[in-house]
C-alpha cells in the first residue's frame, strides 16, 4: 500500500472518492451527497488547494481509501477519512490516520482534532487505537439533526 498526497490537478479523482464514500457511508460525515453532487471543477481543486488530502492506494493503483488535514492555528483537524469496504480490516484505517498526524507533526501542530458519528463505534475504535481520546464535546452531526458527533483528541 502506498499513501499518496493528492493535489489539485487530481481533482476527479478526490471527486469520485468522495462520492463513493458519501454514497457508502451518509451517516459518517456532517457532508451530504446531495450537497457535494453537485460541485463543479473549480470547488473540488479549491478542497485540494486548502487542506492536505492523503490517498491510499493499492499495488495496482487503485484507491482504498482517503483522509484529510486541515490546520487551523497550531491545530490539524482530521477529516474526510474513509476506507472502502473492501479494504476494512488491513490496516488501511490506521495507516491514513498515522500519515495525517505525521503530516501534523510536520507543520508543527500541538494537536490533531477529529469528529466522529456517536453511531460510528467502529471508526472510534480505531480512532482510540491511534491514540485519540473524547475531549467531551458532543454537537448534532448537522444543523436540525438529532444524531451526534463526538470529538477527539490527540496530543502532538
Amino acid at each position: 500500500m502506498e499513501i499518496v498526497l493528492l493535489v489539485p490537478e487530481d481533482w476527479a479523482m478526490f471527486r469520485a472518492l468522495r462520492m463513493a464514500a458519501l454514497s457508502e457511508a451518509p451517516h459518517a460525515f456532517s457532508s451530504t451527497l446531495e450537497g457535494e453532487r453537485h460541485l463543479g471543477e473549480a470547488a473540488w481543486r479549491a478542497k485540494l488547494a486548502t487542506r492536505a488530502q492523503f490517498v491510499a492506494r493499492a499495488p495496482d493503483g487503485s484507491p482504498l481509501g482517503t483522509a484529510g488535514a486541515f490546520r487551523e492555528a497550531d491545530v490539524t483537524e482530521l477529516i474526510s477519512m474513509w476506507v472502502a469496504p473492501l479494504a476494512r480490516g488491513r490496516g488501511v484505517g490506521a495507516a491514513l490516520v498515522e500519515r495525517v498526524v505525521a503530516h501534523a507533526k510536520e507543520a508543527g501542530c500541538r494537536a490533531v482534532h477529529l469528529h466522529v458519528a456517536e453511531d460510528n463505534p467502529a471508526a472510534e475504535r480505531l480512532y482510540a487505537r491511534c491514540g485519540f481520546t473524547r475531549t467531551g464535546s458532543v454537537e448534532p452531526i448537522r444543523a436540525g439533526e438529532p444524531r451526534l458527533e463526538a470529538t477527539m483528541a490527540l496530543a502532538l
